[in-house]
């Protein structure tokens, strides 16, 4: 089973991430953006927390922490890749702008096109094999076919057929969730997944890194003045990314090979999951808290 998966370990990483976007294109139309485009402030603030802050506050926990190798790699990777698709929904819990997270989120995905092959460049060429050379066209093309081009699809899917959309995108989502079940149980069958080699300093590393990027967002939004309603929303965007992307980047930089150990990769898929599991935890405190506000 173990070896089975790591065979196919990209498709299934591919698999999860489109049906995540084509779940997500069903509930989207051209018309919830106009409201949010006719005043950009927000959706500039939040743009530009996302693709300028986040990447800094990397940089300095790797710097500042003197982190190295595989943990490093997964925090760049992490700040590289734009909000995930499950930050509209916690958005909406909380009575925050929906409409907001949601173009944040279609607009960081767009020009993470360019923006996530920069910071990766950037962040992690110290820290990987002196021959690795970033695929920036490969990674591009990979951002267009698997989040761009599915979330247009599933737009579309809601503008043909829109009495089953609800379905559909329930459809999708639920998919999507196998495929990161499947990711998790096969890269813990085989042996990749250690918690005592990948160490208590490195979990604290990530616990660190996320209370940055909240407190940083809540800063931001706080001395720029905009409303609970706007500022939760962009809270969401920085704390909760999309980690399926991450983990199909990561599948496509560092490829699992059966009978061939890789510390830096298993290091950075561990990174990346450790990440996704706490963002779901302070998304849910971030909603405990703000939901009563807006009461």
């Amino acid at each position: 089973m173990g070896e089975l998966y790591l065979e196919h370990e990209y498709w299934v990483a591919v698999f999860q991430l489109v049906m995540a976007m084509l779940g997500m294109g069903a509930t989207l139309t051209l018309g919830q953006f106009r409201d949010v485009l006719m005043e950009p402030r927000a959706v500039t603030i939040g743009s530009a927390v996302q693709l300028v802050l986040v990447p800094l506050i990397a940089y300095l926990c790797i710097w500042g922490l003197g982190v190295a190798g595989g943990v490093a790699v997964g925090i760049a990777l992490i700040a590289a890749i734009p909000g995930g698709t499950t930050s509209n929904i916690f958005t909406h819990f909380a009575r925050g702008n929906t409409a907001l997270s949601i173009t944040i989120t279609a607009l960081t995905t767009m020009a993470c096109l360019v923006t996530t092959p920069l910071i990766l460049g950037l962040l992690i060429a110290q820290y990987v094999p002196d021959d690795f050379v970033m695929p920036r066209q490969r990674v591009m093309v990979e951002i267009a076919l698997t989040l761009l081009l599915p979330l247009a699809l599933g737009m579309l899917y809601l503008r043909l057929f829109p009495k089953t959309a609800v379905t559909f995108s329930n459809l999708c989502v639920r998919s999507s969730l196998l495929g990161i079940a499947a990711i998790v149980l096969g890269s813990s069958m085989s042996g990749r997944l250690d918690v005592e080699a990948f160490g208590f300093s490195n979990l604290l590393v990530i616990f660190v890194f996320i209370l940055a990027l909240v407190f940083a967002s809540m800063l931001v939004c706080k001395l720029l003045g905009l409303s609970s309603v706007d500022a939760t929303a962009i809270d969401m965007e920085v704390v909760v990314r999309n980690i399926n992307l991450g983990v199909l980047i990561k599948a496509s930089l560092f490829p699992a090979v059966p009978g061939q150990p890789d510390a830096l990769g298993d290091f950075v898929l561990f990174s990346l999951l450790v990440y996704g599991g706490v963002q779901m935890l302070v998304a849910a405190a971030f909603i405990a808290w703000r939901r009563p506000k807006h009461a």
